[in-house]
């Protein structure tokens, strides 16, 4: 069997390696070595959501969306140039984060990564039970930093768990994400997911946390715009999605 195998039906052709193998690199343990293995048809059948996975082909690019749902622009206040190479790579998408056939998602962790409510309960169920198992031997995870595992059974290759700060604190939650888009450099992902950190039960006003959510992913775009295919910002709730999608078009992915 091949190293190499492509995930999803997206025209893009996304290659993921299994030949990494480095310290703290998921395929060196024991509980999640065996979904590498598979080929993508065999993984499939282990799918929680089924045959409602959604591939990179289902979420639309940015600049696709801006271009018919944000023609007003909100007002012009534009803080950023535009730049259409930064733009290719981001996509704004409402849904089930557990669902998406891609390199890797994020899941707003506790400290202790044994699972918990809201989006890190979800995870952990679609993942299966051998997720809180390779998450035990990861020794927790302070606030603002990020760790690495296998996705189990759920259609992304990897899970980013990251440990957001509980109230306001702006340069912890942008750790979270500086740290998160370390790894996609350290293990050469291609496609992530972001979903809303801190927020919920954390209490970090909604549109303040995808401020700095939205600013740093920017400012690293600009620097790695070639390391990446697409940067997902995954929202659950409507309001959420409403905020994004303001602060994209007006700000940051004009």
């Amino acid at each position: 069997m091949s190293n190499e195998r492509s995930i999803g039906t997206s025209t893009s052709q996304i290659q993921l390696s299994n030949d990494l193998k480095k310290p703290g690199d998921p395929l060196n343990n024991v509980y999640s070595s065996k979904y590498f293995n598979l080929s993508l048809d065999e993984k499939r059948t282990f799918y929680k959501c089924g045959n409602k996975f959604k591939t990179l082909d289902d979420i639309p690019l940015w600049d696709v969306y801006k271009k018919i749902y944000c023609k007003d622009n909100y007002g012009q206040e534009n803080k950023y140039p535009s730049q259409k190479e930064v733009n290719s790579k981001v996509s704004l998408w409402q849904g089930d984060i557990t669902t998406l056939e891609i390199d890797a998602i994020v899941n707003a962790a506790n400290p202790s990564l044994m699972g918990g409510g809201g989006v890190d309960g979800s995870i952990h169920q679609a993942a299966g039970p051998t997720l809180k198992k390779e998450c035990s031997s990861l020794g927790g995870c302070c606030s603002g930093e990020a760790k690495i595992t296998s996705g189990h059974c759920l259609p992304a290759k990897y899970i980013i768990h990251t440990v957001g700060p509980v109230g306001k604190n702006p340069d912890l939650l942008e750790s979270c994400y500086k740290n998160c888009l370390q790894l996609v450099l350290d293990f050469e992902i291609k496609t992530i997911a972001f979903c809303c950190i801190s927020t919920g039960i954390y209490g970090y006003p909604n549109k303040d946390a995808a401020r700095v959510a939205l600013k740093y992913v920017r400012h690293w775009l600009q620097k790695n715009c070639n390391k990446i295919d697409r940067i997902i910002f995954c929202t659950y709730i409507s309001k959420d999605f409403e905020i994004y999608k303001e602060l994209m078009s007006k700000l940051y992915f004009s």
